[in-house]
């Protein structure tokens, strides 16, 4: 092209850039423009006493080094001694410059428009946007020039360019261009530049990454364009990561952080990085701001979804001025500050924090207070959903003040106020304040205080009647309450579960409705579980009910693997073992309706399968103790053998009859036995599975697998043929570890009856009156047991010959 660039320079750096572009030049350089030390052109010419003209800097430079180096002053070219250094302006030299600059110049930027196009070979148009940088570095004036000759519209269409080093130098140039120029960034705001520029942002290319980065912090500066980048879609998110990004090299991270902080005087701006994880901005404004930034801050934080750390952060630095918020007259700023705490105390560490702010007095007093300064019902339901998060944290709430006269969430009155708030508001209300006593009974340190204060008020029947509420939180909310109860009201909650109220029905509903397993099954199986299981009525209305028969086909099905697992397997399964173990507290009923279930349905086949459920402790430890009282049971349905009469011979001479022999007889309990019908612990290979157990690490099943094991020693059987049906299983040992280990009261008073009917047997009283250890635990027990205890570790020492049997030694007097 005519007047094409010299591509010919080194393009090393701006520096010689600059000098390029002082060579480039359209008309003629005449020789008195060119300043004789630096070989430039002159931008402010001063002649000297002898009429030689230079660069004004460049001669005080030379004159500078003179004196330095202690030299006379002379003329750098004629090199005289000069008699004064008085420099007098060339001003006529100086315009005749100037306006051939302005010529040169304005020939130049006419070769950059024809250059600055999608056409143009990619050195020129490079070439171009130097030029226009070179401009903008060389006089602020010049970007003037530069809006004026309409170069920038022509520098962002070239942004389009396939080539990328065509795109980086035109985000170079426009950084440059816009530069300390409001008018230039006004051009910029136009049209959909802004969101070209943002695209750069995602590009692969990090040299196209950086510049755009700079550019977008050079135009962030302007209030307008803030407005402008945070509405582009996307803008806010990528800077915040690239904000935060390990990958990206330093430089570039600090300008996006940076222009992130410049994108902060738009509001709009602060909520987009709040809802992109970049909190603080928003933070400040709720800390900082003026009451209606506050008001408005607050709103938008009760909308955020936040993770359980942010939540923490969150609360440790606003949690005090939410608090503070919500105290105050205006209702808009009560419901934001109590829509953003119930936001960020969802978490059991923020939850903490905010007691530490003191949030629980102004809650309650919120709740109970009536009249004009009441809070709408709709704002109530988020301070009961507050008070149940904070009240689930796990503090212990007993000593924490909420009220006059230090009354706390457990005092009489405030529970009274709870309890009577649940019987007069709606369902939404209700649920949350059920579930504030469901964290409150939840700890043992508070529970007893619930349970008086429920007693008190006479409420349980009314709490009990929610387990047929349509509402599945508010059911689910009662249910777990309910079973927290249990341990401590058990009896009572028993009573109105046998009422006609239909209650236990929708519990045992719920329970075996097909929804996979769910919290509040398990929750309401729980609570079964845990009510007495000798209240027979309780089981004769289960009974009648039909609830075993379900819960039986659901404990198979869960065997066998028919129902999805959950979080909530577990304890479904414990809950509906134990509950069906209930039934074997009820075989001695007249009806005989527990017996004709457990035959029919063969549970002692079931339970003896349960104890091999490895990793669930509750389930073992419930089937052993099921097996225990099917295998007492026992020796009073075995069938014992009828022997005909003997004849008139035999009757006479004895010595000619022989007693029938009759096979197939339990050797134990003396008669016809079977697993399904007499629940006879020696068929299914109960023995062997309850031995194994125990060797269990956890004492309550080693205890109850002992107890099961003991009703082959107990009363009404034979207790030597017990005894050998251990052996056989290798049983002694393991009992007699037991012992051993003392680990609780309980397990070694089971042990050392155990081991007291064993020593009845002569061959392991022997074996065993050898093992000082044995000895040693037995004399313990008679030391420091129970009073029972005492006595049959007594006689468990007589049999080993620890202790002298006087019986028998002393003749009768007479």
């Amino acid at each position: 092209m005519a007047g094409s660039w010299d591509g010919s320079y080194d393009q090393g750096g701006q520096s010689d850039d600059s000098y390029h572009f002082e060579r480039l030049h359209i008309e003629p350089i005449y020789d008195a423009f060119i300043c004789p030390l630096t070989k430039q052109v002159m931008r402010d010419p001063v002649t000297l006493e002898n009429g030689q003209t230079f660069e004004r800097e460049a001669i005080e430079k030379w004159f500078r080094e003179c004196r330095e180096n202690g030299r006379r002053l002379v003329c750098p070219l004629t090199l005289r001694e000069l008699r004064s250094t008085e420099l007098n302006p060339s001003i006529a030299l100086r315009n005749t410059i100037e306006e051939w600059n302005a010529r040169n110049e304005a020939a130049q930027l006419d070769m950059a428009r024809r250059s600055l196009t999608l056409g143009s070979p990619e050195n020129d148009t490079v070439q171009a946007l130097k030029f226009v940088q070179h401009l903008c570095l060389k006089n602020q004036s010049n970007k003037h020039m530069i809006r004026n000759a309409e170069l920038i519209p022509m520098i962002v269409d070239v942004l389009k360019s396939s080539s990328r080093q065509v795109r980086s130098k035109a985000l170079e140039t426009l950084r440059f261009v816009v530069e300390d120029d409001s008018d230039n960034k006004d051009i910029i705001a136009e049209g959909d530049t802004v969101r070209t520029i943002v695209k750069f942002l995602s590009h692969e290319q990090s040299k196209e990454r950086e510049e755009a980065v700079s550019l977008l912090y050079e135009l962030s500066k302007s209030e307008k364009l803030s407005e402008k980048i945070g509405s582009v879609n996307g803008a806010i998110l990528i800077l915040v990561g690239m904000a935060s990004s390990n990958s990206e090299n330093l430089s570039t991270v600090e300008k996006a952080d940076r222009t992130l902080e410049n994108l902060e005087q738009s509001e709009n701006n602060v909520r987009q990085m709040a809802e992109c994880g970049r909190l603080r901005p928003l933070l400040t404004l709720l800390l900082e701001g003026s009451p209606d930034t506050k008001l408005s801050m607050a709103a938008f934080l009760g909308e955020l979804v936040l993770n359980n750390d942010v939540k923490v952060f969150v609360a440790r630095t606003v949690g005090f001025s939410l608090i503070n918020l919500m105290k105050s007259n205006n209702m808009p700023s009560r419901e934001a500050a109590l829509k953003a705490l119930n936001q960020i105390s969802s978490d059991e560490a923020s939850a903490k924090v905010l007691i530490e702010a003191g949030i629980l007095p102004p809650l309650v007093k919120d709740l109970f207070t009536v009249g004009s300064k009441q809070l709408p019902m709709r704002l109530k339901e988020v301070s009961a959903t507050i008070l149940a998060n904070v009240v689930n944290s796990g503090q212990d709430f007993d000593s924490l003040p909420v009220g006059p006269n230090h009354q706390t969430l457990v005092s009489e009155e405030v529970i009274h106020n709870f309890l009577h708030l649940i019987s007069n508001t709606g369902p939404a209300i209700e649920c949350k304040l059920l579930q504030v006593l469901v964290g409150l009974t939840s700890s043992p340190t508070t529970v007893s205080s619930v349970v008086s204060a429920i007693k008190s008020s006479g409420a349980t029947i009314s709490l009990v009647q929610f387990i047929e509420a349509p509402q599945r939180d508010l059911r689910l909310a009662s249910i777990k309450l309910l079973q927290n109860l249990s341990p401590l009201m058990g009896r009572e909650l028993a009573g109105c579960l046998r009422g006609s109220s239909g209650q236990l029905g929708s519990l045992i509903r719920v329970i075996s409705e097909n929804v996979g397993i769910t919290e509040e099954q398990a929750a309401a199986v729980g609570l079964l579980a845990d009510l007495p299981e000798r209240d027979a009525g309780l089981t004769r209305q289960m009974l009648d009910e039909g609830a075993f028969q379900l819960f039986i086909s659901r404990i198979i099905r869960i065997r066998q693997g028919e129902m999805r697992g959950s979080r909530f397997m577990t304890p479904y399964l414990e809950g509906l073992v134990k509950v069906l173990s209930r039934i074997t507290f009820a075989l001695s009923e007249e009806s005989g309706a527990a017996r004709a279930l457990c035959r029919d349905h063969n549970l002692a086949s079931l339970f003896i399968d349960l104890l091999q459920a490895n990793g669930l402790d509750n389930v073992q430890m419930v089937s052993a103790m099921a097996l225990e009282n099917l295998s007492q049971e026992s020796k009073n349905l075995t069938r014992l053998p009828e022997f005909p009469a003997p004849g008139f011979c035999a009757s006479v001479f004895p010595c000619l009859s022989k007693p029938p022999i009759i096979t197939g007889l339990c050797k134990v309990h003396r008669g016809t036995c079977s697993l399904k019908d007499t629940f006879c612990l020696l068929e299914g290979q109960a023995v062997d599975k309850l031995v194994a157990l125990l060797d269990h690490t956890n004492d309550k099943v080693v205890e109850a697998s002992l107890a099961a094991l003991s009703t082959l020693l107990d009363d009404g059987v034979v207790i030597e043929e017990g005894v050998q049906v251990l052996l056989e299983a290798e049983g002694v040992k393991p009992i007699l570890e037991v012992l051993l280990e003392k680990r609780t009261d309980s397990l070694r008073r089971r042990a050392v009856w155990a081991v007291e009917r064993l020593l009845r047997t002569e061959e392991i009283a022997n074996e065993v009156s050898g093992d000082p250890n044995i000895s040693t635990a037995l004399v313990d027990a008679f030391q420091h047991g129970d009073y029972r205890t005492r006595q049959i570790a007594e006689r468990a020492l007589k049999h080993v010959d620890k202790i002298p049997n006087f019986s028998g030694i002393f003749p009768n007097a007479g």
